[in-house]
């Protein structure tokens, strides 16, 4: 059985959401599943990933092979480089402590950078928002020159 990590679509029509989950390369997009990994939400800014790291890189040692979008995601969420380190643990380049250093200034870095887009992305969508319209202050009688 060749099992696939793939997206699994939920949500209605031209409103996307997605379950994560691990099945065999022959069941159908939306049929059965061997295992629910997370959810993935594209329509928020930036897009919402819930994710179990652990469950992800286990099924990753075992050889699931993860289809090309799923594959940005786990990239995105630092299960491919964790792979890489505990791969270069195995090989002795270095220790376990040297690796979850690593990965946890990675991903303290990582952090850092999606907190700034949601920032600036907050900051686009406010200046792009239309200031409400003032209206136009009342003259007076007194005020109007064109009766004289």
């Amino acid at each position: 059985m060749a099992a696939k990590i793939r997206l699994q679509r939920h949500g209605s029509k031209k409103r996307p959401f997605y379950f994560i989950v691990i099945a065999d390369s022959r069941s159908p997009r939306d049929g059965k599943f061997i295992q629910k990994l997370g959810t993935y939400n594209p329509l928020t800014v930036p897009a919402t990933i819930q994710l179990d790291r652990q469950r992800a890189l286990d099924w990753l040692n075992k050889g699931a092979t993860p289809t090309d979008t799923v594959r940005r995601i786990l990239s995105f969420k630092g299960v491919l480089y964790l792979k890489h380190l505990l791969r270069g643990v195995k090989l002795g380049l270095f220790d376990d402590a040297t690796a979850m250093e690593k990965f946890t200034k990675w991903t303290a870095e990582h952090d850092a950078q999606i907190k700034k887009r949601q920032e600036d992305s907050y900051r686009n969508k406010r200046a792009r928002r239309p200031m409400p319209d003032r209206r136009p202050e009342r003259k007076t009688e007194g005020e109007s020159g064109g009766e004289g």
